[in-house]
């Protein structure tokens, strides 16, 4: 049996906490639970800000020769169903991104590694 190339780690492994959006202040970001944004191996994860959470699919890229993320995502705003996609970019301990609704609003965001995250 041939054995899959396995992947190298990805930077942005663990929970990050979404510290700032160009289109929502801060109270509204943790209105109920702290922002973040969380990329699991496998892929996946999920982000949760004000009243929308999402579930995320993702890929390692490089972005101006930087490590950067791309992603799709799916699910609710306020109940409602919502979609859309984003990017974020490390740069040093920080992530700095953006996140579209489809069909709708769009915002940067900027993120830091919650603490005990990513070792």
């Amino acid at each position: 049996m041939v054995k899959k190339k396995s992947e190298p780690r990805s930077p942005f492994l663990g929970r990050w906490h979404i510290a700032s959006m160009s289109q929502w202040d801060e109270d509204y970001l943790d209105e109920e639970v702290q922002a973040f944004i969380e990329f699991e191996p496998g892929r996946r994860g999920e982000f949760h800000f004000g009243y929308v959470r999402g579930d995320i699919d993702y890929r390692d890229v490089l972005r101006d020769g930087k490590p950067a993320v791309e992603f799709s995502w799916d699910g609710n705003d306020e109940m409602d169903p919502a979609q859309g996609r984003g990017w974020a970019v490390l740069d040093g301990e920080r992530l700095n991104g953006m996140i579209f609704f489809h069909q709708g609003d769009e915002s940067e965001f900027g993120a830091e590694r919650d603490v005990g995250e990513g070792d």
